[in-house]
C-alpha cells in the first residue's frame, strides 16, 4: 500500500500538468496552426510566398538571437528556484548577453535577408517594410523567451499558458473578421502575427517581474557560467536555426518561380503538427529532467524517448499512406505533393525525436564541443553532397536534402545520449549569491 501510495503521489501531480499543458497549450497551438493554415487557403500564392519567407527567417533569427542562453536558466538555478534572487542575477545575466548579440547579428541578418530574395523581384519596398517586421518582432521574442522562463520555473503555468491562448485566438479571429469583411491581405496576416508576439512578450515581462520582486543584478560570475553551459551548444544551436528553415531557403535562392516557394512553405506547416509537443520541451520535460533523481535517469530516458519515436514513426506512415488527409488541409492550391508530404512528415519526425533528445541532454548537462562539432561536419558533408549531385530546384529534391541532413543529426543525438551516460555531466564552478 506504502509503495502505491508513493506512485500516485508521484504519477497524479504530474498527469494534471500534462493535462493542463495539453489543453491550455494545446488550444494556444491549434489557434496558431489554424491560423497559419488559413493564411495558405486564404492568401494568394504569391502573397504566402512573402508570408512563407518572412516567418520563416524570423523563426531562424529568433533562435540565433539566443542561441540556447535562455535555456541555461533551468539547469543553472536547479532546485533553488525559491531563491528569488539567485534567479532574477541569473535573468539580468541573461538579458544582457541576449542584447549584446541582437547588436551585433541584426545588422548582419539584415544582409543576409536581402541576399536571400534578391531573385525574387518582390521591390525595394517591400523588402524594406519586412525587414522592419524582422527586428522588432525578433526583438519582443527575444523578451518572450527570456522571461517567459520565468514563469516556467516559478510554475506560474496558469499565466504562461494564457497568454499565449489569448494571442493565439485573438489573433485568429481577427483574421476571420478581416476575411468575413473582404479586408484580408499580406500586410493584414503579418501585422496580427506580429501582434501576437508583442502581446506575449510584454505579458510575460510584466508578470514575470511580480514573480520575482526584486530587481536583478548582472554579474561577470554570472555571465561565465551561462556562457561556460551555453557556449558548448552555440555551434550547433546556430547551425540548427539555418537547418530548421534551410529547404525554404534553397527553393527561395534555387527556385524557378514563386510557386515553389508557396509550396514548400505550405508543407512546412503540416510540420507544425509536431509544435505541441515540441513545446513541451522547455516547460514539461526539462523542468522534470532537470529534477529527476540520478539513479531513475537511464530508465525515465530510454522509455520516454523510445514513447516519442513510436509516436513519430506512426505519424510518418500515415502522412505516406493517406497523404490525401493533410492535402485536403493545405486546400486545392497544393494537391499535387502526395509525395512530398511524406517526406515533410518524415523530416519533422526525425528532427522531432533529435530534438527532445536534445532537451533532456541540455538538462543533464550532457554539452560537450565534440558531438555539436561533430554534427555540424557531417550533415554539412552529406549537404554538399547533395548541392553537387542533385537538382535543387525542385520541391521534392529539397525535402529529401531535409531528411538526409535530420538522419545525420539523430545520429549525432543517440552518440551524445551514450556518451553522457558513459562520461557524465558537464561540471560547473559554483556560483553565489
Amino acid at each position: 500500500m506504502k509503495e502505491l501510495e508513493r506512485i500516485r503521489s508521484f504519477l497524479i501531480p504530474k498527469l494534471r500538468q500534462v493535462f493542463q499543458f495539453l489543453v491550455k497549450q494545446g488550444i494556444a497551438m491549434a489557434g496558431n496552426l489554424l491560423y497559419g493554415l488559413l493564411c495558405v487557403r486564404m492568401l494568394p500564392v504569391s502573397d504566402y510566398a512573402k508570408f512563407a519567407v518572412l516567418f520563416g527567417y524570423m523563426g531562424s533569427l529568433t533562435v540565433l538571437l539566443d542561441t540556447g542562453i535562455t535555456s541555461t536558466l533551468a539547469p543553472l538555478v536547479g532546485e533553488q528556484i525559491s531563491n528569488l534572487q539567485l534567479m532574477a542575477n541569473y535573468v539580468a545575466s541573461i538579458r544582457r548577453i541576449v542584447s549584446r548579440i541582437y547588436m551585433v547579428l541584426a545588422p548582419v541578418a539584415v544582409v543576409v535577408f536581402v541576399f536571400l530574395v534578391r531573385e525574387q523581384h518582390w521591390g525595394r519596398p517591400t523588402v524594406v517594410q519586412m525587414i522592419v517586421v524582422l527586428l522588432i518582432t525578433a526583438w519582443f521574442a527575444r523578451v518572450s523567451s527570456t522571461y517567459g522562463a520565468v514563469l516556467v520555473l516559478r510554475r506560474d503555468r496558469s499565466s504562461y499558458y494564457r497568454a499565449q491562448m489569448i494571442g493565439s485566438i485573438g489573433s485568429l479571429s481577427l483574421l476571420i473578421v478581416f476575411w468575413a469583411l473582404h479586408r484580408l491581405n499580406i500586410y493584414v496576416a503579418i501585422l496580427l502575427n506580429v501582434a501576437q508576439v508583442l502581446f506575449i512578450a510584454v505579458t510575460y515581462y510584466l508578470r514575470a517581474r511580480v514573480l520575482l520582486g526584486r530587481k536583478g543584478q548582472a554579474s561577470k560570475q554570472q555571465e561565465r557560467a551561462v556562457l561556460r553551459l551555453a557556449l558548448p551548444n552555440v555551434p550547433s544551436m546556430v547551425f540548427y536555426a539555418i537547418q530548421g528553415q534551410i529547404t525554404l531557403m534553397l527553393i527561395t535562392v534555387f527556385g524557378h518561380d514563386a510557386s515553389s516557394v508557396a509550396n514548400i512553405g505550405a508543407l512546412s506547416r503540416l510540420s507544425q503538427i509536431f509544435v505541441l509537443f515540441t513545446q513541451m520541451n522547455p516547460v514539461l520535460v526539462e523542468p522534470f529532467f532537470a529534477k529527476l533523481e540520478a539513479g531513475r535517469l537511464k530508465r525515465t530516458y530510454v522509455t520516454t524517448v523510445a514513447i516519442v519515436t513510436i509516436f513519430a514513426a506512426a505519424l510518418t506512415s500515415v502522412a505516406f499512406l493517406f497523404p490525401e488527409i493533410f492535402l485536403w488541409i493545405l486546400g486545392p492550391h497544393y494537391n499535387q505533393l502526395r509525395v512530398e508530404v511524406g517526406l515533410v512528415i518524415l523530416g519533422s519526425s526525425i528532427r522531432f525525436i533529435s530534438g527532445f533528445m536534445w532537451v533532456i541532454h541540455s538538462s543533464r548537462r550532457f554539452i560537450y564541443w565534440w558531438n555539436n562539432l561533430t554534427n555540424i561536419v557531417c550533415t554539412l558533408l552529406v549537404q554538399a553532397a547533395f548541392l553537387w549531385k542533385s537538382d535543387l530546384s525542385t520541391v521534392r529534391s529539397v525535402l529529401i536534402f531535409n531528411v538526409a541532413s535530420a538522419a545525420v543529426s539523430l545520429l549525432i543525438a543517440i552518440s551524445c545520449g551514450v556518451y553522457g551516460f558513459w562520461r557524465g555531466p558537464q561540471e560547473l564552478e559554483p556560483v553565489t549569491v
